[in-house]
């Protein structure tokens, strides 16, 4: 959440400027002002409460003193009892106050940054930098998209998969295996030789370590729920949100700034807001492997480090010779916690499009502040950013389309060491999925 200092006009704050923020959001500015009332609210409360205790304090003195002076304290014994009520009901008013402050300052989204474009439509995203040259059919040529080329290299069976865990299931076999495993180790091989250290996170958060990195529609738009014994959990949507509460609660030494984690975890995605929305292959699916970059840096540090994890997703995609834009996402697009958004969108020739592979993303002390992480300087609330390396079975996706032949598909060099030197995945069979479009397509134009 931000600062609600920031809202303070008597502490220096200055409310407009997260009004601005809002508007550009799209957001509810209305809910800064509520906010505000609440909080003057608090405020008046908890020094009327402060005097109220104050003045308890006096009265309890002068009980004790005219006791052991044996001289009357009933009018005292009454007063204090007044008071004391008093000041139960002000407590109890200062907890509802703030607990309702809280929940509204805590859907008010992070300071949007300055050269952030202002928009609410996606089309708008502003386009930083591009690499490599977008393949294109050649003339007789037909490039397929990555539904069919995974099938006929026998790498998925979503058939099979989605018959035994429902829509958007999928086994990964054969190559698809060892296509995934290779990103994975690859992943983890790359970031390491950049000073990140490799942590492998639970899948599941409880729910009140996860209301601390999540966003309150990603518990029913997104999050699976996990019921058992104890406590209710949620299964992750991303590393990001475990190692977010790695240090939940914790000061950090500055000297130890920057921190650099790669993270590893399968991660779940119930996709309820993309009911239709790529059901075939593995591009957009319920469960599937990340490898996560995400740094804590000082205060004064975050952008610079926002510029180099994007630099690493873009090498780890250059050295997969896989073309890609890099946007600066609009205002409008942007989560509650980001005040910047980058995204690297490789090209898919087979569908002839750009799609994101990567979210980058500075969250300022956005998350630290609801999580209790500091540095030792001043007790300052970190910064925390993160960042897709790769989601693996996306990544599998651009590759084969970005590397087809008619026989089969090509293997980046950077990934054969860890395909026991693998250079080429040849097709074994037809997809199921492109006979079963043929026959559709057919038999509607027999119909005309």
């Amino acid at each position: 959440m931000i600062d609600i200092n920031l809202l303070r006009a008597d502490k220096g704050g200055d409310p407009e400027i997260v009004r601005e923020s809002q508007r550009k959001r799209g957001a509810s500015v209305e809910l800064v002002d509520e906010i505000i009332a609440l909080d003057q609210e608090w405020v008046s409360v908890s020094f009327q409460r402060n005097q109220l205790r104050k003045e308890k304090n006096s009265l309890s003195k002068q009980f004790g003193i005219a006791k052991r002076n044996k001289t009357p304290t009933d009018e005292l014994a009454a007063q204090i009892s007044v008071v004391g009520k008093q000041l139960e009901e002000l407590e109890a008013r200062e907890i509802v106050l703030i607990t309702q402050r809280d929940a509204k300052l805590g859907k008010v989204g992070n300071l949007v940054y300055h050269d952030v474009p202002v928009s609410q439509t996606e089309d708008d995203n502003e386009v930083v930098r591009t690499f490599g040259e977008c393949r294109v059919p050649e003339e007789g040529e037909t490039l397929l998209n990555h539904v069919y080329l995974l099938e006929r290299l026998g790498a998925t069976d979503t058939y099979r998969g989605s018959r035994t865990a429902g829509n958007r299931g999928y086994y990964l076999t054969g190559p698809g295996v060892m296509l995934n495993m290779a990103l994975i180790q690859y992943g983890l091989q790359f970031l390491g030789g950049r000073g990140f250290t490799p942590v492998q996170t639970p899948f599941m958060m409880r729910k009140d370590a996860m209301a601390k990195v999540a966003q309150l529609e990603q518990f029913d738009e997104e999050l699976y729920k996990v019921s058992g014994e104890g406590d209710d959990k949620y299964l992750i949507a991303t590393s990001e949100q475990t190692i977010c509460a790695f240090h939940m609660e914790e000061t950090l030494s500055q000297e130890s700034l920057p921190v650099r984690y790669a993270g590893y975890s399968t991660c779940f995605r119930k996709e309820c807001g993309r009911h239709g929305i790529d059901t075939l292959g593995i591009f957009r699916i319920h469960q599937f492997e990340k490898i996560e970059q995400f740094m804590i840096t000082d205060t004064e540090s975050s952008w610079e480090a926002q510029s180099e994890m994007i630099t690493n997703s873009e090498e780890f995609y250059q050295s997969l010779n896989i073309p890609y834009r890099v946007i600066n996402i609009v205002s409008g697009e942007l989560n509650n916690a980001a005040a910047k958004k980058l995204d690297l969108e490789a090209w898919f020739p087979g569908g002839a499009q750009f799609r994101e592979l990567v979210s980058c993303s500075n969250c300022l002390d956005y998350q630290s502040r609801r999580l209790g992480i500091r540095s030792d300087k001043g007790k300052a609330f970190v910064h925390m950013l993160n960042s897709t390396l790769s989601a693996t079975e996306r990544t599998i996706c651009a590759i084969v389309e970005n590397n087809q032949t008619k026989d089969g598909v090509v293997v980046p060099e950077a990934l054969r060491p860890f395909m026991g030197g693998v250079d080429f995945l040849p097709f074994v069979q037809v997809s199921r999925t492109e006979e079963k479009m043929k026959k559709e397509a057919k038999g509607k134009r027999g119909k005309k």
